[in-house]
This record gives C-alpha cells, structure tokens and sequence, in this order.
C-alpha cells in the first residue's frame, strides 16, 4: 500500500491511497462469493453462476461497489496512521481507480488540527464575581423545598383560582365540527401555565366543581395544524374536581422531614453552606469562561469547515441520545420543535465554534507550558471514573486502548492549563459604566 499526502487550503489534506493489484483482485473475488447467492442466471442453481457469466450479464463493475467497500475497509485506518496526521473531522472518501489486474486507489479528504498562534494567556483580567449567600436566595431555596414536598388538597370551598389544577372534561370545536385532537376526559390543568391556547385557562377560573360552560378561544395564527390556524374555536368544558397545593409550614418539624437536622435554624445554616459551595464552583466556571474567552480572541487560528461541521454533529447526536433515555426520539423531537436537522446546526453552531477554539487554546498553552501527565495521574484519573461507574480500577484500565488513554492525558493537561490560566488570573470588580468596562479593558491590554 502507498500512501501520498497532499495538504490542501483552510488545514485541509487529502491522502491518496495505493492499494496493490493483487488486493484487488483479491477483494472482487471475495465481493463475487458474498454476492453471487443473490443472482439468478437460468440454467444455474443459485450461488453456483460462475463470476465471468455474472460479470458478462451485468458488466464488469457488478462486483465493484462491495469489493471496494472490503479494500476501503482493510486498508483506511493503516493509511489513517500511516498519514501522520492529526485529523479533527469525518472523512470524504472517494473512489478513484477500481479495477479488475488494476492496483485501487481512493481519496480520504480530511480536516488537520489547525495551528493556533497564541495571544497573551498569563495574568488575564477578570470580573470578580460575587459569592456572598443573601436571606433571599436562602429563602427562595426553602420554599424550592416546600414545593418538593407539597401534597394536592380538593377544594371545595371556593371557586378555581391561578395556581390551581383543575380536572376537565372538553371538546373542541371549529365551525360547529369537532377537530382532531380536541377531546379529553379528567385531564389536569394548571391554570396560570399557559400550556393551552390563548385565554382558556382565564376562563375557567372563578369556576367550581360541576360547572359546565364553553371555552371561547382563537387559534394561533402559526398552529401545527393548518385546518385550525388563525381560526375561532369553541371548547365544551365540564369541571371535574379543583385542586390545590398543600406547603408544609417552615418550622422544627419541616427540618426533620427533609432532612437530618432537629432545628429549623440548624437546616437553614445547612442550605446556607450548600449554597455558598454552588455559588463559589459557578463563579468559578464563570471566570474560566471569560477568561479563556479573553485568551480565544487574542488568539490566531483557521478553523475548517468540516472540523465544524463534525462538531455539530458530535453535539446533535449527544443531545439526541439524551433526549433517548427520556423516551423521545429524534424524530419525534424535530416533528413537535418544527426544526430540520440543517436548522438544529444552526442553532448549535455557535456553541459548536466556541468548544473547538477553546480546546485549541487550551491545548496549544498545554504544549508551550510543556505540560506532560504521568503514569500516575492517568491511574488516579481511571481510579476516580472507576468509582464514578462502580466498577474495579484494574477492569477499566483493560477496556481502555491507547486511543482512551491518549484522549485522557489531552484532557487532564487541558485542565491543567486551565489551573495555570486560573493560577495567574487578575480578578476586577465589575464595571459600572461603559467608560470603566472601556479603562478597564485598556489596562488589560497593557
């Protein structure tokens, strides 16, 4: 096999790969025993049509497709190595020369790792964030927690009111006929949560258990269904029952039910330290962000299309195995969101930019900071995901190839330059006006 680089515009390369005549003659015989069982030829039983009468019927390329998938196969990730490249995107293969006593050749066209020309990443400015817990934040995580731990009450004593749910019977209708989709029986509604149409929650607020009254309402003029868009409707509505929530009262007891403390004062303090902890890990995030955001445009580097592009699919396929374990499809998300798959690139294109310019970064300040991860790092790290899994250290490290372990010494040094980044930060308050945002960013280019 021959392999031959050719380094194209934008950190793009394309190798061209020689693979030897008798491998191709080879893999088309190989590509005639796999498919032969699948031709008919009468006179023949099938699978015992000879190649040449095969090939003398449906041409000599009949073979070509499958026989260049198993060379393709065989000899891409040799000629991937072989390469000596550092590829950051999906490739684009392309057939060149497939013939019988002919050696095969195909193109792999592919994104490099682009060079990045580093701007000033030592002693970085950053807005200082506020850390402090207010009486507010607490309060507003107690009463989190009270809604936790509410219970639904039936209210008879008075009419349905915002914040209730009440249990409906309704069909709806549309110039006197009734539509698809219109009709519920017990369903619960929260009024005030605007999840149905224009104002038919409004409606039926005031109203009591056993009332039956019509719902006027008009659909939007951007609807689903275009047999309903813009149009007048009117919903026949029977309520069932009307519901409330139930908060327990912010005392001693409320402390021991939801957690391990006697005293309301004991678990106020608690919240308080948990909270300080979260707001301390978020300012923390939040000033590694601006300040590799900082470092990013100061920095030089020609991003390829298609290391973008992989990206966004990296990050589309990620959210779509997310949304899996909830039990929507991605179909079924595009068919509710309105969205195309081109339009879901969009939307995480910037993100996608922002990731790959950050990694760069990160990982060229590892490079020139000659950052290197030891033996004994790469074990504590596949001691801690061990237990993060549940399983022993020992097995985890057999599964892992030098393709995980090379992945995993890149992004510990990135964390490590992210600590040294960190490590020299230079924290401001944040600035009141734009001529003290303006002065400030002057200093920092001093």
């Amino acid at each position: 096999m021959k392999v031959q680089v050719e380094n194209l515009e934008k950190n793009m390369a394309k190798i061209t790969v020689e693979v030897p005549a008798e491998e191709t003659d080879k893999a088309l015989n190989a590509a005639y025993l796999k498919e032969r069982s699948k031709i008919s030829v009468p006179g023949f039983r099938k699978g015992k049509v000879p190649r040449q009468m095969i090939e003398k019927m449906y041409g000599a390329a009949v073979f070509y497709e499958e026989a260049a998938n198993i060379l393709i196969q065989d000899n891409y990730m040799k000629a991937m190595d072989e390469s000596g490249l550092d590829i950051v995107s999906r490739p684009t293969i392309d057939v060149e020369q497939i013939e019988a006593g002919k050696e095969f050749i195909f193109t792999i066209e592919v994104a490099v790792r682009p060079e990045v020309k580093l701007g000033k990443y030592k002693g970085v400015t950053v807005t200082k964030v506020d850390i402090e817990v207010t009486d507010e934040e607490i309060d507003n995580a107690l009463e989190t927690e009270r809604q936790k731990n509410s219970r639904m009450i039936t209210i008879t004593d008075r009419p349905a009111a915002e914040g209730d749910t009440a249990m409906i019977d309704y069909e709806g209708f549309c110039d006197g006929v009734a539509f698809d989709g219109g009709k519920a029986e017990n369903h619960g509604l929260v009024l005030g949560s605007h999840s149905f149409i224009d104002t038919f929650e409004d409606q039926i607020i005031g109203h009591v258990a056993g009332d039956e009254f019509d719902v006027n309402v008009t659909f939007p003029e951007q609807y689903h269904s275009d047999d309903l868009a813009g149009k007048p409707a009117v919903f026949k509505v029977k309520v069932n029952e009307i519901k409330a929530k139930e908060l327990p009262e912010l005392n001693d007891e409320f402390a021991q039910d939801v957690s391990e403390f006697d005293t309301l004062a004991e678990y106020k303090e608690d919240v308080k330290a948990r909270l300080a902890k979260e707001k301390e890990a978020e300012a923390k995030r939040t000033k590694e962000d601006e300040a590799i955001a900082k470092i990013i445009e100061k920095s030089e580097m020609d991003i390829p299309e298609a290391m973008l592009e992989t990206q966004c699919e990296n990050m589309i396929n990620d959210f779509a195995q997310r949304i899996a374990q909830s039990g929507l499809s991605m179909d079924q998300y595009m068919q509710f969101s309105g969205l195309t798959i081109d339009k879901l690139k969009e939307q995480v294109r910037p993100e996608a930019e922002t990731r790959i310019k950050s990694s760069l970064v990160l990982e060229q300040i590892a490079k020139e900071e000659n950052i290197e991860i030891t033996d004994e790092e790469i074990d504590a790290e596949v001691a801690r995901m061990a237990a993060q899994y549940g399983m022993e250290a020992d097995k985890l490290k057999e599964y892992m190839g030098e393709a995980e372990k090379t992945s995993m010494k890149r992004d510990l040094a990135v964390m490590k330059a992210v600590d040294l980044i960190m490590e020299n930060v230079k924290e401001r308050a944040k600035a009141k006006s734009k001529k003290e945002k303006d002065e400030a960013e002057e200093a920092t280019e001093e």
